[in-house]
C-alpha cells in the first residue's frame, strides 16, 4: 500500500480536533469529505490510494456542490438549508489551494494561447487551449471562469 496521504492525514487530524472541540459543522463536513474521498479510492475495478491532487480534485467537486447547493436553496427561499451549505463551504475552502484571481487565470489563458498557436482560430481552438490551461488550475480556480475567459480571448 502505498504511503498515506499527508492532506488525507491532516483531514483525519482535523476530524478528531474538531469532535473533540464540539464543532458540529466542521467535524459532519470532514466526515462526508473522508468519506467521498474513500469512495473515490474503491471506485473502478481495483482499490488505490488518492495521492494529494486527486484530494484536490475530490475537495473542488464537493466545494462546487456546496456553491450550486446554497445558490439552489436561496433561489427555493430556504435560506436555514444555503446557510448550512455556505458553512461546508466555508470548511472546504480551508483545505483547498488559494484560489487564482481574474488577472492570473486570465495570464495563464494568454500564455496558453500563445503557446498553442490558437490566437487566429477562434472557438475551434477552445479545446487545444483548454487543454494547456486545465492542469496549471486544478483546483485553483472555478472551471467556468477558466471556460469564459477562453471564450473571451478567443473572441467568442
Amino acid at each position: 500500500m502505498a504511503v498515506m496521504s499527508a492532506l488525507k492525514d491532516r483531514l483525519r487530524t482535523d476530524l478528531t480536533a474538531s469532535i473533540k472541540g464540539r464543532d458540529e459543522v466542521r467535524s459532519s463536513t470532514l466526515r462526508m469529505l473522508l468519506t467521498a474521498i474513500t469512495n473515490a479510492e474503491v471506485a473502478g475495478k481495483q482499490q488505490v490510494e488518492l495521492s494529494d491532487d486527486d484530494i484536490v480534485g475530490v475537495l473542488s467537486t464537493e466545494a462546487k456542490k456546496r456553491r450550486e447547493a446554497a445558490t439552489a436553496f436561496e433561489d427555493g427561499g430556504r435560506h436555514e438549508m444555503a446557510e448550512k451549505e455556505r458553512a461546508e463551504l466555508a470548511v472546504l475552502v480551508d483545505y483547498l489551494p488559494a484560489q487564482l484571481g481574474e488577472a492570473e487565470i486570465a495570464e495563464i489563458v494568454t500564455r496558453a494561447i500563445e503557446q498553442t498557436g490558437a490566437a487566429g482560430e477562434g472557438m475551434r481552438a477552445m479545446g487545444k487551449v483548454m487543454g494547456v490551461v486545465q492542469p496549471q488550475v486544478k483546483g485553483k480556480a472555478d472551471g467556468g471562469a477558466v471556460a469564459a475567459e477562453v471564450r473571451r480571448q478567443l473572441g467568442a
